[in-house]
């Protein structure tokens, strides 16, 4: 599937990642209370494009209320995935998630400080994103060290984290019991039932942005692990190399938090995966991340609204879905390397 001389996708492959989100999503259209056949759904797909008028209860199911859901867990099982895999390479280090910097638990506590303040849609996304900004910019400040390593900056990432985490259980604290309370908690479990166009074209575009920039940089993204020397001799500066990788990815991660809440394992598991069978190379890394995390994602959460009654949070299901098959991972893999 790879051209081993350049790490370039085949052509076989190209096709393949670009149709496995189109599939998993034409499919997670069509589960769920009101169940729709594969054709049904493209049917009513065609219709909107064309400007039908939408008469049947399949229209309106699919139009209004799974399109946007489907669209959302897309982007952000994308987002998240891609950013996991930019950390790992950043850091070399198999254990890198999105929230090794501390992102995920600054954007945490923005989207709940906006719930807190009574914001909207925008706001909770808004606030979510500069305190994603602020959580890596204080890492880096704190994290900088005068022999240029990462580890003081891993490090500093963990006590920021922590900080931030401590900062929601704050939030929480002083929120209204019958109705703040569990809307921060249930927010920050980590669900789709919110999506809307509204939200999802406020969203779209730092995700989008920030996807972009990652997947025009993934040549250079091999280039993370060696040391700074090493970088140079190709003509870069590793700084603004690191610079551009822990932004993108950060911007990624924080518009994702802000809009579905913190949903774990996506960006430590997909990546993995992804190398098992595209191997280390960022030209093809980088884009199979982005096409298996969103078809991932758009599958678990039609699960989580699908297998029972009541919803469940979206951060469950991809824990027990993770943990097991990350331990079988390792032990199948005889280890993490990258």
């Amino acid at each position: 599937m790879i051209r081993k001389q350049t790490g370039k996708l085949s052509v076989p492959a190209v096709i393949l990642l670009v149709l496995l989100p189109l599939a998993a999503g034409l499919l997670c259209l069509g589960i769920g209370r009101v169940r729709l056949s594969p054709a049904e759904v493209f049917r009513v797909l065609l219709d909107a494009a064309l400007n039908r008028r939408a008469t049947s209860i399949a229209d309106s199911t699919v139009i209004n209320t799974r399109l946007p859901r489907v669209l959302l867990s897309l982007l952000c099982g994308a987002g998240l995935s891609v950013s996991g895999c930019a950390f790992q390479s950043l850091f070399a280090n198999p254990l890198a998630t999105p929230d090794t910097v501390g992102v995920a638990s600054g954007a945490s506590f923005g989207a709940a400080l906006g719930i807190l303040l009574g914001f909207g849609v925008t706001g909770i996304q808004g606030m979510s994103f500069l305190m994603g900004l602020l959580a890596v910019g204080l890492t880096w400040t704190v994290g900088r060290s005068r022999d240029r390593s990462l580890n003081a900056v891993v490090l500093a990432g963990i006590m920021i984290g922590s900080l931030f985490s401590a900062l929601v259980s704050l939030v929480k604290f002083t929120a209204d019991s019958e109705t703040q309370l569990p809307a921060i908690t249930y927010f920050l479990m980590g669900s789709f039932q919110g999506a809307s166009y509204k939200n999802l074209a406020i969203g779209c575009i730092p995700v989008l942005a920030g996807m972009a920039v990652l997947f025009l940089i993934r040549w250079r993204m091999n280039l993370l692990p060696l040391s700074e020397d090493e970088v140079r001799s190709f003509g870069i500066r590793m700084k603004a190399l690191r610079v551009v990788t822990v932004t993108a990815a950060t911007v990624v991660t924080s518009s994702c938090v802000g809009m579905c809440g913190q949903v774990g394992w996506i960006g430590l598991l997909v990546p993995h995966m992804c190398r098992m069978a595209f191997k280390n190379n960022h030209l093809s890394l980088v884009p199979a991340s982005i096409s298996i995390g969103a078809a991932f994602m758009a599958v678990v959460d039609t699960a989580a609204r699908s297998v029972s009654a009541q919803e469940i949070p979206v951060s469950v299901l991809t824990a027990v879905i993770g943990a097991p098959f990350f331990i079988l991972l390792m032990r199948r893999t005889g280890g993490w390397k990258l």
